[in-house]
């Protein structure tokens, strides 16, 4: 033990139960940019397979060739420059990686947007980060139609399904895939062009490389936060590449370089599959199965038959999905060595049903978008399901403070408050709000109640009491009412979560009416043309009158109980 050690169990407890062989702290960080980490890992692996997607791979190399060619047409694009905020709207295919890895070539910022975003969610999120550019997929360019007037984007690059499948395969799916979506394609957008266009002319350019420091911003990642007011969490590469190297340090010898096989079928919009997959699975020189539509569940378990996965992370609802269903069970899991959930409470009858088919523990962490994705997870040794998010990761300060934000005990009830080396920068544009959940002694308040068990673990009991969790997506009360009152049928409205079988958490939205002929279909047919779908509310109850403070605001907790 060095002389650091004592002073770090000292204040991290729970790293002297760490996995054997797993070091206390994580150490300096192996790259100073994400680009860095790239190149390491095409000069490692070069001809293995990086990504697959529809029976497709590429390698290593084909990655670092089509990044560069993105990324020298980038470069040449008038306007764009350095620290440009570049919007990527797509669902899990090939073109993602291609178009992240470009992006982060060529020193410019990554947007994440979801692709199911409404005109209003996505006008929103391109103005505030001012985007330049956004690579979009073409079932969801019909939205950016109606808004592009009106925000900064100057630059849109389109992309269909079968860009990078080869000629036939992928002529044949995009006719397949626009004929079920009932598209017209190409979309009209004026001076749009198409993904292997962009490629194609970053080929005939000369891709001028860009020294990326560890403090310049990669990620811009949409977050509604602790407050319900959607936010961009600046996630720097330092604190993407801090994260990633505190999983791989924590996990050791359970990930295997140049071995693994990833399936990926959480969205790399979302916090956890971008740095958990798309970037901790590149840096071992695995291979990744994308999955586009894993609520297509029949297909879903035929490409998990046809992979011989290792590495697996998904959502409560996706393993309860899975393990219902029971061609899954005919799965080969023989080589399957981690299995995690997170972005929501994995249900102890999941875990138990998932051993059961899989013979494997599916462990369960704790991370936000501000945290670069993981706070704790569970030791991969552990041969049941714990019912908490872990041991905080290598280098990760954990606090259990009390309402005047002193630390409680171990075993008190508290909010979280983290440390660590993976803390996003702020709030873009918003130095109020980040002044509100980073203090000057560098802890992030996350909203979340929790407390440190007996044996270390962090155990999460409770949450910010208005968010909604709805299949591991967070729902804000704030945004959800807003679109209510929208409707000139709608006075007042108040929406909290109720529990739900399927997705955990289902929106229910007691309203007011203005106008006494509105009906619930109505107003949920208002919803879904302003929201994701999983925001929707399920069910509406109307009201004469809302619960209220002295002061006239709403008080959500006191229709819970009731509800």
């Amino acid at each position: 033990m060095n002389t650091d050690q004592p002073a770090i169990a000292a204040r991290r407890p729970w790293v002297l139960k760490y996995p054997s062989g797993a070091p206390l702290d994580m150490g300096p960080l192996e790259f100073e940019s994400i680009p860095a980490m790239l190149e390491a890992s095409v000069r490692r692996f070069g001809g293995r397979p990086a990504f697959e997607s529809f029976g497709v791979r590429i390698t290593y190399d084909d990655l670092d060739r089509l990044s560069r060619q993105f990324a020298a047409c980038l470069q040449s694009s008038p306007g764009l420059q350095r620290g440009d905020r570049i919007a990527v709207m797509m669902p899990n295919i090939l073109q993602y990686p291609v178009a992240v890895y470009g992006i982060l070539r060529a020193g410019m910022v990554v947007v994440s947007v979801n692709p199911l975003y409404t005109a209003r969610e996505l006008e929103h999120q391109l103005c505030d980060s001012d985007a330049s550019a956004i690579v979009i997929f073409e079932s969801a360019a019909h939205t950016l139609q109606g808004v592009l007037a009106r925000t900064p984007v100057r630059h849109v690059i389109v992309s269909s399904l079968g860009d990078m499948l080869g000629l036939a395969k992928g002529a044949l799916l995009n006719f397949v895939f626009r004929s079920v979506k009932k598209m017209v394609a190409p979309w009209s957008i004026a001076h749009a062009k198409r993904f292997p266009q962009v490629l194609a002319e970053g080929a005939r350019r000369t891709f001028q490389p860009v020294r990326v420091h560890g403090e310049d911003l990669a990620f811009l990642q949409y977050t509604g936060g602790t407050t319900g007011v959607s936010k961009g969490a600046m996630l720097q590469h330092r604190h993407v590449l801090a994260n990633l190297q505190q999983m791989r340090t924590y996990f050791g010898s359970r990930l295997r370089e140049g071995e693994e096989v990833a399936i990926a079928p959480l969205p790399f919009y979302h916090v956890l599959a971008l740095v958990l997959n798309c970037m901790m699975i590149v840096r071992l020189g695995g291979v990744q199965v994308l999955i586009a539509n894993p609520r297509d569940i029949p297909r879903f378990i035929k490409t998990l038959a046809n992979s011989r996965f290792t590495f697996f992370v998904g959502v409560n609802t996706l393993f309860n999905a899975l393990v219902n269903d029971p061609a899954f069970a005919k799965v080969d899991f023989s080589r399957l060595r981690i299995a995690g959930g997170g972005g929501a409470p994995v249900q102890l009858p999941v875990a138990r049903r998932w051993k059961e088919v899989t013979g494997q523990v599916l462990s369960e962490g704790y991370g936000l978008t501000e945290t670069s994705g993981a706070v704790s997870i569970n030791p991969p040794t552990l041969d049941e399901h714990s019912g908490t998010t872990g041991f905080p990761v290598p280098g990760t300060d954990v606090e259990i403070r009390g309402d005047d934000a002193t630390p409680l005990a171990q075993g008190q009830a508290g909010q979280v408050f983290v440390r660590g080396p993976q803390v996003m920068a702020g709030y873009w544009r918003k130095p109020e709000e980040t002044a509100k959940v980073i203090g000057p002694d560098g802890f992030f308040a996350t909203g979340d109640i929790g407390l440190i068990t007996p044996e270390g673990y962090l155990k999460i009991v409770d949450r910010v009491k208005d968010m909604i969790l709805v299949s591991g997506f967070n729902v804000y009360p704030n945004e959800l009412e807003e679109v209510a009152v929208m409707h000139p049928g709608v006075r007042e409205a108040a929406a909290i979560g109720v529990p739900d079988a399927s997705t955990g958490e289902a929106v229910k939205l007691f309203v007011v009416r203005r106008d006494p002929a509105l009906t619930q279909e109505q107003l949920i047919a208002h919803c879904r043309a302003n929201l994701t779908g999983y925001k929707v509310p399920r069910h509406v109850e109307f009201r004469d009158v809302l619960p209220k403070s002295p002061i006239g605001k709403i008080l959500r907790r006191e229709l819970r109980p009731e509800a």
